[in-house]
């Protein structure tokens, strides 16, 4: 029976261990599926990327994909593009799909358009095979006071130029409906809209809404018209309501008026019945000092009551027909 020494087998589990630590930081499986495919790079790029916490697989993974497509691309500028937050893996396959397409993108774009929150593969997917952004409802109201429903259909295809600052599809909807409802609204007539819808397509179309955008507009389809309510008679109603409300509020104030000078006047005459009372009152005692100071005799004064009574007397004969007029009509 034969033993190993105690200090070899020592020195071999350190070799095991230094191995294995070698082994699990730096990735050398990687590095020879990288040399076998095509894409040169050192052992000492991929422990500087280790140190840097760039995970290795995630360059060179993708600059494989780029190299068996025939891209030329830089290990550095790929990881510049990682360390920078973009996705190395999507902006590969955007410019695998852009060069199968024979769509002329550089990298330094691509970069840019994926550092700037776009997907950049979408971009250009979208640039080969345009799609369609729907609108929703959009109401708008003709010259004779009829509201029209429109949903229209915008076929978009990405200009990559300017996907870096253009305006996006929330841009493109917003104009497309201010197109509709300005030509909507130049239609002397909804019944005009209804038998040429395709009009406001080509007029919303040589508007050029695609301007500082990231899109290029290559047609815009009227999906759907649909009559609404008669906003004209509507606000017509309205107007007459207001109206006939002003009206009655104004004759209100007049009758208010009115009741209040009335009340003023019956003041008034209160007023001057309540002096005349008061001079009535003075007249006994005016009459008894004249009396009494020699001014008024008293012939004067049974002369003065005797006109009294015959005037008293004729007020009561002027009445009487009066009284037998409203009995005969009866």
């Amino acid at each position: 029976m034969s033993y190993y020494p105690i200090g070899s087998i020592l020195i071999i589990a350190v070799i095991i261990i230094v191995v294995s630590m070698f082994l699990s930081f730096v990735p050398v499986g990687l590095w020879v599926t990288a040399f076998f495919s095509g894409v040169k790079i050192k052992i000492s790029e991929l422990i500087g990327m280790k140190l840097r916490r760039v995970k290795p697989s995630r360059i060179v993974r993708p600059a494989i994909k780029a190299t068996k497509a025939g891209l030329n691309l830089e290990i550095a500028s790929l990881e510049a593009h990682y360390l920078a937050g973009g996705n190395v893996n999507t902006l590969v396959d955007a410019l695998i799909a852009a060069q199968r397409a024979n769509i002329p993108l550089q990298f330094e774009r691509a970069a840019a358009i994926d550092l700037a929150g776009r997907d950049v593969l979408e971009a250009v997917q979208v640039s080969v095979n345009p799609k369609v952004i729907e609108t929703p409802n959009i109401s708008a109201v003709a010259q004779d006071g009829i509201e029209v429903i429109v949903k229209a259909k915008v076929t978009v295809r990405a200009n990559i130029e300017r996907l870096v600052g253009g305006a996006g599809e929330q841009t493109i909807i917003a104009r497309v409906g201010e197109g509709i409802v300005t030509t909507v609204g130049s239609s002397k007539s909804y019944k005009s809209v209804l038998e040429n819808p395709d009009s406001i397509s080509r007029v919303v179309l040589d508007k050029g809404l695609d301007s500082g955008t990231a899109y290029e507009i290559l047609s815009i389809d009227i999906a759907d018209v649909d009559v609404a309510r008669n906003i004209g008679a509507r606000l017509q109603t309205d107007q007459a309501e207001a109206d006939k409300r002003i009206s009655e509020a104004k004759a209100s104030e007049r009758r208010a008026m009115a009741l209040a000078r009335e009340q003023e006047m019956k003041a008034e005459v209160e007023a001057m019945r309540a002096k005349v009372v008061e001079a009535e009152s003075q007249v006994p005692i005016a009459m008894a000092e004249a009396l009494k100071s020699g001014n008024l005799g008293v012939f004067d004064y049974y002369k003065m009551q005797n006109i009294n009574s015959d005037t008293d007397m004729r007020k009561s004969i002027s009445k009487i027909p009066e009284k037998n007029h409203k009995k005969d009509n009866k």
